[in-house]
């Protein structure tokens, strides 16, 4: 499928979103591999990362790179020769990119209701804002809301890649509404303290084939 959405969050920012329809074989003759990056492709266990991953190589295609302008650190975190910032992300049929002269993360995450299970592992001062009694409606309003607080905290994460970064006793994310799509967060590491301003949205479930369920995207910017 072409590309999926592009959106202009400012004049030096760009997220790329592809939705994966191909097959392993239509994306792998489409796109060029450096030596490094065809070892990890090979090494995946499961074509739907495999695809996901060569999926992210066509997304850079859309913005005039290849793979071959883009290394990972000793830590994992991706980066592009020259002067900007990326991060990569993908979740089921969904991979996105950002670019930006800006430090950036990304995530995109499916939203189910499994989170509500995990959330005390990732939340602490989140929960003064976030109602824990609910009906159906505000169920589904509350999963809403953990996905973002999760994509929030990863794509911090990404950003900051330091080992020893705990998502629950480091990272706050402030109390935001749905319909703003914006917050702030801050991450309080060591000695180190930073704010983050926080973008989502959301992608619509008729787009998606897991049936009626939303994917929420997340950006961060560091202060």
């Amino acid at each position: 499928m072409p590309l999926y959405k592009t959106i202009h969050v400012n004049s030096t920012t760009q997220i790329m979103v592809w939705k994966v329809t191909e097959s392993y074989a239509e994306l792998l003759e489409q796109v060029v591999l450096n030596d490094s990056n065809r070892i990890r492709l090979d090494g995946m266990k499961s074509e739907m990362h495999q695809r996901a991953f060569l999926s992210v190589r066509k997304l850079l295609q859309e913005t005039g790179h290849t793979d071959l302008d883009l290394y990972y650190d000793e830590f994992g975190k991706p980066h592009l020769n020259g002067e900007k910032h990326i991060s990569i992300t993908h979740s089921h049929e969904f991979s996105a990119i950002i670019i930006s002269d800006e430090t950036v993360g990304i995530d995109i995450e499916l939203q189910r209701e499994k989170i509500i299970r995990i959330a005390d592992k990732f939340c602490d001062s989140e929960f003064q804002f976030l109602s824990r009694s609910f009906g159906t409606e505000k169920k589904e309003e509350y999963i809403r809301k953990l996905t973002v607080i999760w994509g929030a905290k990863e794509a911090i994460f990404k950003i900051r890649n330091e080992k020893g970064i705990s998502f629950k006793d480091h990272i706050k994310v402030n109390a935001f509404d749905l319909e703003v799509k914006q917050t702030i967060a801050e991450l309080h590491f060591d000695s180190l303290v930073k704010d983050f301003k926080v973008h989502f949205e959301e992608i619509d479930p008729s787009d998606s084939e897991q049936a009626k369920q939303n994917f929420t995207l997340v950006y961060a910017f560091e202060n």
